[in-house]
């Protein structure tokens, strides 16, 4: 039997070794598992909005076979992410602008979507995506 969630939880992060430098995206879901990107050359809140647009993509394919999906909650260690994605910052960054547009046009299939800022160590999950990734890219180079 397979589990139609109507919430789903991430735990995103995004890293860059330098900033900008070599950087990745990890997004961890108890629902659905785990999901990293390699960017390559990006700044860490580059990599922040990465991994939000990396989950709510992933959560858009699960509810294209499970509508009953609407609920999505993010938690996340970038509190400058959180504060702009609750419209308490503005978002300043051209390049930010770009990704921050792509996550609020991503999180109108939902139903609601909320953003909660963890402190590190509750983030451990998406971190450890996030290295992995970068560890990766960078051995095969």
């Amino acid at each position: 039997m397979t589990h139609s969630f109507t919430t789903i939880t991430f735990f995103t992060d995004g890293g860059a070794r330098g900033n900008p430098g070599p950087a990745a995206s990890g997004a961890y879901s108890p629902e659905l598992g785990e999901f990293k990107r390699y960017l390559g050359t990006a700044t860490n809140n580059q990599a922040e909005y990465t991994a939000i647009i990396l989950a709510l993509e992933q959560a858009v394919a699960y509810q294209a076979n499970h509508p009953s999906l609407q609920h999505i909650d993010f938690f996340m260690d970038s509190e400058l992410a959180v504060k702009q994605l609750k419209r308490e910052y503005k978002v300043k960054n051209p390049e930010l602008q770009k990704l921050f547009l792509k996550v609020w046009n991503l999180t109108t299939k939902f139903q609601k979507v909320t953003f909660t800022h963890v402190r590190r160590e509750k983030n451990k999950d998406a971190d450890r995506l996030v290295n992995e990734a970068i560890d990766a890219a960078l051995a095969q180079s």
